[in-house]
């Protein structure tokens, strides 16, 4: 016997070309579903998503990763799923090992890699392929505090640049610094979008938090 599960219903948004906005919600609220959508990871089953320009998704540390395959060889893997040549990625390539920090790592198998050494590798590789659009779950939560702070610098610059960044957290200064908009997402709808501070209020107060 099986039961259907909608992770999503009726989400209708727009997010306009260039700003930051926020998805909040507790865990199993439907909000990776969303990212992995956009990012065209899944395909919906009802609906359509209409995305312009390149995509960059960061969904989870090590997603497109093959653990038995050296950091230098997923980097080159990653840019592959991304769509760029191989020439493309060697002159990415000191860049995003200069950025993660890795370079006495480089070769070693990634099972070998911490957690926050997939992290690192992972946030170098999706930030430096110049997207239109970045999508970013959690990516400031994971690693060392110099490590967010950097990456947290990093997203500044693109958010003065002009991409486009569709980006999830569970911590609510994050997103009020960050974004523009924001949409909280509960049971897979929306129960409040538009201004950051009254979406932030609305969802602190169905979790008894004021």
């Amino acid at each position: 016997r099986h039961q259907d599960f909608l992770a999503l219903r009726n989400v209708n948004l727009t997010i306009r070309r260039g700003e930051v906005f926020g998805l909040i919600g507790s865990n199993g609220a439907g909000k990776s579903t969303l990212l992995k959508l956009v990012a065209r990871v899944l395909k919906p089953t009802e609906g359509r998503v209409w995305v312009k320009g390149r995509v960059a998704p960061l969904l989870e540390y090590g997603a497109g990763f093959h653990p038995e395959l050296t950091g230098r060889e997923n980097i080159f893997l990653n840019g592959a799923l991304l769509g760029f040549t191989h020439k493309q990625m060697q002159e990415k390539f000191e860049r995003i090992v200069d950025f993660a920090e890795l370079w006495d790592f480089i070769d070693a198998p990634m099972r070998t890699y911490s957690s926050g050494m997939w992290a690192r590798l992972g946030f170098a590789v999706a930030t430096d392929v110049e997207p239109d659009i970045l999508i970013v779950d959690e990516v400031l939560a994971v690693g060392d505090e110099a490590f967010q702070r950097k990456s947290s610098a990093r997203m500044q610059e693109f958010r003065q640049q002009g991409v486009t960044i569709l980006l999830v957290s569970h911590n609510m200064d994050v997103i009020q610094s960050m974004c523009n908009r924001a949409a909280w997402l509960d049971h897979g709808e929306i129960k409040a979008m538009g201004d950051v501070a009254e979406t932030i209020k609305a969802y602190r107060l169905s979790q008894g938090i004021s």
